[in-house]
């Protein structure tokens, strides 16, 4: 049966906007590339549909600290709006803050008059890959996904010229009024981003290794380190047999392509209409699931866990009828959304400890006890995790509970009422 949908069709209780039969939608030509842009010379002539990237590659340069790396990029920016819209009045980039990485953003003041906004990104080099994201951005533009255009880049440098989404995360947009329309919206471009054809190579494959690897962050970073807890054999094998079930979890989905943080924080409310999809550089080909659930069940925002449900199946069901998802029986697939994003928040678990830890970027610690909560909620609904939640909670939760950090995980999340 072809199923159609007209503008703000409710569909599973979301409110999506589908123009065509889902059946062909995966044919369905981008409201993005049906856009005429002016090539006109200059600036306009490297916002193409596919990127348009101008590469520069500069001489080696040895910049260390942030000041001397801001001075730098400050100078590289100047130079290259002096090519794409001359002339340029003098500038300086205001700081908008750092992300999970170790990537930097400033926004141009005054910012070049009659211009389209950019923003002037830092990615040392040491740790980005600016090439990758390059070629992702201008990859996941070609299928439709409305990625930030790449003005110019220098690969070498680490430094960037992107365009600007504003400031509208879709994070601070959500409330209970307008869930429903906006996560509509959101899983339309995670349906079109898993429609997506010719992956590159370059993607590395969301192997059991890197699950692996991911995992154990959990122990390294939130166990050991931040609470300070000492693993016994048993519990080291406990540990790997949990590990072993996720993993075999996420390899038996289907194999696509993956975000890997699609989530209301890297999703924004363009002035064009379109939802903008930021911070996509690590992205892989990976278990069909992963993104479903890092949107559902955000780490920055919780949903009652009946609406969650809801909206995976409703997603289920639509990627079954365009063919992205085989079909699956309703326990399976339920199975695959659970497990995976376990597999999600046991990591973060330890990221968030790391970022601590490591990084100095404290403000993560007070998104752990929601992160705490969906561990928790999940591994309890299946008998085989159950061990591995109540230890949690027997051995875990107490030491929690004397960080700073901690409140009470059975609350977080929770929406003011």
């Amino acid at each position: 049966m072809t199923m159609a949908f007209a503008i703000n069709q409710h569909f599973g209780g979301l409110i999506v906007q589908v123009l065509v039969s889902l059946r062909d939608l995966r044919f369905y030509e981008s409201p993005l590339s049906a856009v005429p842009f002016t090539m006109e010379q200059g600036w306009h002539a490297f916002f193409s549909i596919t990127g348009g990237v101008r590469m520069n590659h500069s001489r080696d340069i040895d910049i260390h600290s942030p000041d001397q790396r801001k001075q730098a990029l400050t100078d590289w920016t100047i130079e290259q709006l002096k090519v794409l819209c001359p002339p340029v009045e003098p500038l300086t980039l205001h700081n908008l803050g750092s992300d999970a990485g170790f990537r930097r953003y400033y926004r141009a003041v005054p910012p070049p008059a009659g211009q389209p906004a950019f923003l002037a990104v830092d990615a040392p080099p040491e740790t980005e890959d600016t090439a990758l994201f390059v070629s992702l951005a201008c990859y996941l533009r070609s299928q439709g996904v409305n990625a930030p255009r790449v003005l110019v880049a220098d690969p070498q440098q680490g430094f960037l010229l992107v365009e600007d989404f504003g400031d509208r995360l879709l994070h601070r947009e959500l409330s209970p009024d307008s869930v429903n329309t906006l996560y509509g919206e959101a899983l339309m471009v995670l349906l079109r981003l898993q429609q997506a054809t010719n992956i590159p190579r370059e993607l590395p494959r969301y192997d059991q290794a890197m699950l692996r690897r991911e995992l154990e962050l959990f122990r390294e970073w939130f166990v050991v380190k931040l609470l300070g807890y000492s693993l016994s054999a048993d519990e080291e094998a406990m540990l790997q047999d949990v590990f072993t079930q996720l993993e075999t979890a996420a390899l038996e989905q289907p194999q696509l392509l993956v975000h890997r943080d699609f989530h209301s924080r890297n999703l924004l409310l363009c002035d064009s209409g379109q939802i903008g999809v930021i911070d996509f550089q690590g992205a892989v080909q990976g278990p069909f699931a992963y993104d479903l659930v890092s949107l559902l069940r955000d780490c920055y925002i919780r949903w009652p866990r009946e609406d969650v449900q809801r909206w995976a199946l409703s997603y289920g069901n639509m990627a079954m009828e365009v063919g992205v998802l085989p079909p699956v029986d309703e326990a399976t697939y339920l199975r695959w959304f659970d497990w995976v994003g376990l597999q999600r928040h046991i990591k973060v678990l330890g990221i968030f400890a790391r970022l601590h830890l490591r990084d100095g970027k404290d403000h993560y610690l007070a998104d752990l006890p929601l992160v705490l909560r969906y561990t928790l909620e999940v591994a309890r609904e299946y008998p085989s995790l159950r061990g591995f939640a109540e230890w949690m909670e027997q051995r875990l939760l107490p030491l929690a509970q004397q960080q700073d950090w901690y409140t009470d995980y059975r609350r977080a999340g929770e929406l003011p009422q």
